[in-house]
């Protein structure tokens, strides 16, 4: 069933890939140059941040929905306010206030959509395959990155980012006819009768084969019963025989891990870093390097290889613990952008970017996975869709401050903060990591 969306995940992908120049461009065209950093920041945060506010409006009318429904509804969304973009801008009826407003109608349903791939992903799979699955689904993604970018930059130079996003709209059109045609068979496939395993056995389960030795312990709210507690009342009721338990809320299950908490912490920091960048790269191209779109578009096909060489990995790198290589990941990505914030020359900056997204590759799959399995499969959903709204909020807040922080530091100058700040939140969260370990031992051996 997976294989049925695949060609239409892939070619949605593409199309994505394409826009992720044609957004920036569009917005570069259409804006003063006196503030070209500002509407640069408010088009790219647009085009993700309302996706925050939808996963917790639409939460009612939504969680219900199965995987291939919930990235149905948000394909056929998108791609009507993108081929409204593509009209208007086209016939030269479309401003800066317009098109942002326009971007931001387009991604009120985006996190739902991502809860919906993987979830449909972890219903159709095993837990020992799920890793795989969200590779594959991982690396059209990061395929999209390796020719949309460098197909943008051709297509805008002949044609324009109109055009281009005119493609990204019709290529969620294909995605929508993909998902529909499996929704029935996948709506049935997870209804299908599974052993019933209570959500403590779920987390037991996932405590052993997720959370590392040191990874940090969430603080429960909850307090621990005391000893000599007294007994439900006789006359309390008890729960029928067979009757399914209450189904734990999204971060009611995020809370009771004991490594999401922090896990969604680092991911949450290390997306706003990385905001500002969408800015200051299509800036930096057009203002410090004198570039056009094509060259933009080499930036980010250059990034599209290497993290689709780095996403291979993430099966290999999920055998290790999670802290320390989620943390390694950190400091490689900020310590890989360097570069970019100094006067080197071009294919210096070009192999930088490309060993950074190398690193940056398997982030997404890895920690998707921690995901699924510390997950009971009637929430994960509204867990994914936690998430994604905790980092689509995360990711466009930064890009929204990226548009300030420009003016105020110029591209150049923005790339570098993002990527010195990065290496900060990386030594932050090994020094953590250290201290927690050393204060384990410290126990360990007064104990004995």
């Amino acid at each position: 069933m997976l294989r049925r969306v695949l060609p239409g995940a892939a070619l949605s992908a593409l199309g994505d890939g394409m826009s992720f120049v044609a957004i920036a461009w569009l917005a570069i065209r259409l804006a003063p140059e006196s503030s070209r950093g500002l509407w640069v920041g408010a088009a790219v945060a647009a085009y993700s941040l309302p996706g925050a506010a939808g996963a917790v409006l639409l939460r009612r009318w939504l969680r219900g929905r199965g995987g291939a429904g919930l990235v149905l509804v948000n394909a056929v969304l998108r791609a009507a306010a993108l081929g409204l973009v593509a009209c208007l801008a086209i016939a030269h009826l479309l401003d800066p206030v317009g098109y942002v407003g326009l971007l931001g109608v387009s991604s009120v349903l985006s996190a739902w959509g991502v809860a919906g791939k993987y979830t449909l992903i972890a219903d159709l799979l095993p837990a020992e395959q799920r890793v795989a699955g969200n590779t594959v689904f991982g690396l059209a993604d990061q395929l999209s990155l390796t020719i949309g970018p460098a197909l943008a930059g051709v297509v805008t130079a002949l044609a324009g980012p109109a055009v281009v996003i005119a493609v990204d709209a019709a290529s969620w059109v294909v995605l929508a006819i993909s998902y529909a045609r499996i929704a029935p068979l996948a709506t049935r496939a997870a209804s299908a009768p599974a052993p019933l395993v209570p959500p403590a056995a779920l987390a037991s389960a996932a405590e052993i084969s997720a959370a590392p030795s040191d990874a940090p312990e969430p603080e429960s709210d909850a307090p621990e019963p005391e000893p000599g507690a007294p007994e439900p009342e006789p006359g309390a009721p008890e729960p029928e025989p067979g009757a399914p338990e209450p189904e734990p809320g999204a971060w009611a299950v995020i809370r009771s891990s004991p490594v999401l908490p922090g896990l969604l912490a680092l991911s949450f920091v290390f997306y706003l870093l990385y905001g500002p960048i969408e800015v200051a790269l299509p800036v930096h191209v057009a203002t410090d390097l004198h570039g056009s779109a094509a060259l933009l578009g080499t930036f980010w096909a250059v990034f599209g290889v290497g993290a689709v060489i780095g996403e291979l990995s993430a099966p290999f790198l999920r055998r290790l613990p999670v802290w320390p290589t989620m943390t390694a990941i950190v400091l490689g990505w900020g310590l890989g952008l360097v570069p970019l914030g100094l006067d080197t020359p071009l294919w210096a900056a070009l192999a930088a970017f490309f060993v950074a997204a190398i690193i940056w590759g398997p982030w997404m799959s890895l920690s998707m996975a921690v995901l699924q399995e510390t997950s009971p499969p009637a929430a994960l959903a509204q867990v994914i869709a936690a998430r994604s709204s905790l980092l689509i909020l995360s990711s466009p807040l930064g890009t929204a401050l990226g548009g300030p922080i420009v003016a105020a530091l110029g591209a150049r100058g923005t790339l570098l903060a993002s990527a010195v700040a990065t290496i900060v939140l990386g030594l932050i969260t090994t020094a953590v990591l250290l201290m927690r370990r050393a204060r384990k031992a410290a126990l360990a051996h007064t104990a004995h």
